[in-house]
Order: C-alpha cells, then sequence, then structure tokens
C-alpha cells in the first residue's frame, strides 16, 4: 500500500505551531497504516504559510467526540467502512445534518468502492470529493488537498463578510439613533471593534471630520481609543494626524498591510476620515469591511447633522414665534425660553421618554401664540380686565389651537395641543373646554405649571415680579385646584434645578 501512496523521500514533519497557524485535518480510518502514511505523504505541508494539524480518529464514533469538541476542521478524510459498511457514510449525515457544520470540506476514501458505489454517493451525500485509497500518490494527496483547503479558506472568506456585514447592518441602526455626535462618536468606537471581531485592546481607532473646502489641518477629532469624549487632535499620534492631512489632501481612501484610512466625502460638503490598525497585519476581508463600515459612518454623519440642522431650525422658529407674541405684549422674550427648558425637565422628572420631551421643549414656546388675535389694548393693560376684555384674552386658547391643528408636524401638532389646553385646570375650573384632571393632556398640564411659575416670577406690564417664597405657596396652594399634584411635588422637590434654568435665561 505505501508504494502507491508516495514516491517521494519523507519529509520532516513541521515543528509545533500556534493553533491559529494550522489548518485542522480530520482523518477517520480503521487502519493504522493509512494514518502513518498519510502523515508521512502531508509531513512540511504548507498552504498559505499555515501548515497542517492532524486530528486522527480510528472510528466513525472517536469522530463524533472530535468534532464536537468545537475544533475548526477545515478538511475531513473520511473512510467508508469502519465499524460498520457504512460508518463513514452515517458520520456524513452526522457532520452535516445533526452537527450542521457545512464548512468542513468532506472527502471519502475508500479501499472497497464496492462497498459504496461511487455516483451514488456523491448523489445522495453532502461530500466534496470520492477518492479510492489506490488512486492517492502522494502528489494526488497533496493537490486533493490545496483544492480542499482552497474551497474551506473561500467559504470561510465569504461567512466572514456575511458576519460583518450584518454587524455593519447593526452599526447602522445604531448610527441613525444618535441624536448627538457626543453620542455619534462612542458609537464608532464601540462598533468598528465589532465589526472587525476583536477587543478594544486588541486596535487603534480614531475617526475625525472635516469640510472638503477647508485646510487640512482643521480637521476634527471626533473619537479615538483611549481618550474622553469630545477630543482635541493633540491626543493622537503625530503619524495618524498626518494621515488624516494626507487623505484630505488625495481625497481617498489609502490601506496598507498596517493601517486603513478611510476618506469619505459628502453631499453636505463635508468629510469624514476614519483610521484603523490593529496589532496583526490587516488581510483583504478586514479593509473591504472597514471600507463599508466607514461609507456607511459618512452616510450617517450627514444624516445626523441634517437632522441637527433641522431641530435647531425648528427650535429657533419656535422661539421667534414665541418671543413676536410676548414682545408684543411688552414681555421678555426670555420668557418662552424659560418655560421651554422647565416643561423638558418636567417632562423627564414626569417619566416621559427622551422623545416626549424634546417635541414639548420645541412646541411648549407657542402657548400663547393664539394671542396675536388679542386686541392691544387689551393685551398690554396695566390693569385687570374687565369682564368683556377677560372674555376676549380667553379666546386665545382656541385660536392658538386653530392655527396650529391642521400641521401635520410632530411639533406643532403638540403645540396645538399646549396652545388649547395650559389654561385648563386640574379641578376642571379652567378654560376654554373646563377639562379636568387627566382629561387635561400631560403636555399641557406641565407647560401650564411651568408658565404661572414662569410669569409670577417676571416683571409683567399689569404686575411686578413676586418673590421666591409667594411663587412657591402659591403653587402648593393650587396643588390639586389649578396643577397636577404630582406635578407641583416633582417641582418642589428639584427647586434647584428650575432655579438654574432661570439664571441661565435672565430676562
Amino acid at each position: 500500500m505505501n508504494d502507491f501512496l508516495f514516491s517521494e523521500n519523507a519529509i520532516e514533519e513541521s515543528e509545533a505551531q500556534s493553533p491559529q497557524a494550522f489548518w485542522n485535518i480530520l482523518v477517520v480510518d480503521d487502519e493504522d497504516d493509512i494514518h502513518q502514511v498519510t502523515k508521512l505523504v502531508l509531513s512540511g505541508f504548507t498552504f498559505e504559510d499555515k501548515a497542517l494539524c492532524l486530528h486522527h480518529a480510528y472510528s466513525a464514533q472517536a469522530a463524533k467526540k472530535l468534532l464536537q469538541q468545537n475544533l475548526d476542521f477545515s478538511v475531513g478524510l473520511i473512510d467508508v467502512v469502519m465499524e460498520t459498511s457504512h460508518a463513514g457514510l452515517d458520520l456524513i449525515k452526522f457532520i452535516r445534518d445533526d452537527i450542521n457544520n457545512y464548512d468542513i470540506r468532506l472527502i471519502l476514501r475508500t479501499g472497497q468502492p464496492g462497498e459504496a458505489p461511487e455516483e451514488a454517493v456523491i448523489r445522495e451525500y453532502d461530500i466534496n470529493d470520492y477518492k479510492n485509497k489506490t488512486e492517492l500518490t502522494a502528489i494526488k494527496m497533496k493537490t486533493l488537498l490545496y483544492s480542499a483547503l482552497r474551497s474551506h479558506r473561500d467559504i470561510q472568506i465569504i461567512e466572514r463578510h456575511r458576519k460583518g456585514l450584518e454587524k455593519i447592518i447593526n452599526a447602522s441602526s445604531s448610527f441613525l439613533k444618535c441624536d448627538s455626535v457626543h453620542e455619534f462618536a462612542s458609537t464608532i468606537l464601540s462598533h468598528v471593534t465589532n465589526v472587525m471581531g476583536l477587543e478594544d485592546t486588541e486596535i487603534y481607532c480614531a475617526a475625525a471630520v472635516n469640510k472638503q473646502t477647508s485646510p487640512a489641518t482643521d480637521f476634527k477629532l471626533l473619537a479615538a481609543s483611549g481618550v474622553e469624549p469630545e477630543p482635541n487632535a493633540n491626543v493622537i499620534p503625530e503619524d495618524v494626524k498626518q494621515l488624516f492631512i494626507e487623505a484630505h489632501n488625495r481625497k481617498s481612501s489609502q490601506k496598507t498591510m498596517h493601517d486603513y484610512i478611510g476618506y469619505f466625502p459628502t453631499q453636505a460638503g463635508l468629510e469624514t476620515m476614519l483610521y484603523v490598525r490593529k496589532g496583526s497585519l490587516l488581510g483583504t476581508t478586514d479593509h473591504q469591511l472597514l471600507e463599508f463600515f466607514a461609507n456607511n459612518i459618512a452616510l450617517a454623519y450627514d444624516n445626523l447633522k441634517l437632522r441637527e440642522m433641522m431641530k435647531d431650525s425648528q427650535k429657533e422658529l419656535s422661539y421667534i414665534l414665541g418671543e413676536a407674541v410676548e414682545k408684543r405684549s411688552k414681555e421678555t422674550g426670555s420668557h418662552v425660553k424659560r418655560v421651554a427648558h422647565y416643561s423638558e425637565l418636567l417632562g423627564k422628572l414626569y417619566g416621559l421618554n427622551n422623545f416626549e420631551c424634546e417635541v414639548i421643549k420645541l412646541a411648549s414656546p407657542l402657548h400663547d401664540i393664539g394671542k396675536i388675535s388679542i386686541p392691544d389694548h387689551i393685551l398690554n393693560k396695566p390693569g385687570k380686565l374687565d369682564d368683556q376684555e377677560w372674555a376676549i384674552m380667553q379666546t386665545h386658547a382656541e385660536v392658538g389651537y386653530d392655527i396650529l391643528k391642521n400641521s401635520n408636524n410632530e411639533i406643532l401638532k403638540c403645540g396645538s395641543i399646549i396652545a388649547y389646553t395650559h389654561h385648563e385646570k386640574w379641578d376642571g375650573s379652567g378654560y376654554p373646554n373646563q377639562l379636568a384632571g387627566k382629561d387635561i393632556h400631560i403636555v399641557g398640564r406641565i407647560t401650564a405649571l411651568a408658565d404661572v411659575f414662569d410669569a409670577l416670577g417676571s416683571d409683567r406690564c399689569y404686575k411686578k415680579a413676586w418673590p421666591l417664597e409667594e411663587v412657591l405657596d402659591l403653587l402648593k396652594e393650587q396643588s390639586g385646584k389649578q396643577f397636577e399634584p404630582k406635578l407641583v411635588d416633582i417641582f418642589i422637590n428639584n427647586l434647584a434645578l428650575f432655579l438654574e434654568i432661570k439664571e441661565h435665561y435672565p430676562n
């Protein structure tokens, strides 16, 4: 048998290497001679600078135990006839169907081809080759291994791409949920290691942005490994800084065996750059995954900046409209900013989610927009309004609602509810609809308290600002009457936070 298995001098076996340096080969045969000759023929064999590590099993049952040890086998050389005439075929089914291993390349070797006809076996069993032992010279054995290992390598590359792309899709979803550049930067660092399948300590990453038309040195560092949020360019190594500058000047990405620097321009005139270096060499798959990932970072950052711009625009428009009404009534425009931030804070402390609180903050400045319909002589009357004037003044709630109610914009819809309900009272004695308790929308209940607190503590054309103690006494006295008790308790228990807002936005 030895004559047909090799026809050249035996080669010394390779010295032991780390597990990562091996292709794991499973040899299953009940004849010890086959194991010895296979070891001899394949000794010194390497593929892509990795040697073979042969694992020997002398029965199908022994092979099953090896396969369940979670070793990453690349190729299985399996005899057909062992403890039974079909033990090898049963082992094939176990590998494919029971443990769902479709990566390992399976080659059947038989010395009794009559027991398992080639055509029937290839048709009915998920194998990759079928060989008669008498065919396998040393050269043919090596050729078979080269082919099988290439196939396994390609399957592994495809699987790495699949898993990497899946992680990139998940990362992209996380990017789109970010509400700030700070949160976005933290997400980049957490996901780049995940996409690469590495620990944080095994990789160095830095991300930067710049305007395409700005000087190369003007880049803003978004994030870098091992530094605090909102870092400056001085915290990264000089060679990384220089690579960002070169990428800006070249307007293209650069890949080396050790580094990746991705460059991606955006339609908004910005550019994002991602630098990655890991402890080992970067392979082709690493570069491809990083290219996809960096491109998604660019798109997500562009999207984030657009959303920030829209949010800022909406906030400014709400303030401008609110301030326009306040100035018409000869009151300070800071009132609407304070009410906005009081309302946001009250919402958070009450238990509303971040999105709801952000909407309340942007919508509450519109609470008195209906006052644009109130004549000046009523709006700016220094004394108490008579019954007719008061009836006219009360119409501003419904007018404000009518102005905003037909909008599909989330903020303006919320503004219409606030305008309509912020003069309703918890006990049902308010206007315009005498709603009571939780029939009053929470955004109206919150803004009502914020509005009254700020109005009482500020100078108006018809009164001087009340001392803080008197304002608090009124809030307590009106708890359960004008205001929801829970909101009053929250406000008083967290008074210091509200006073900080008042100091930040003075008249």
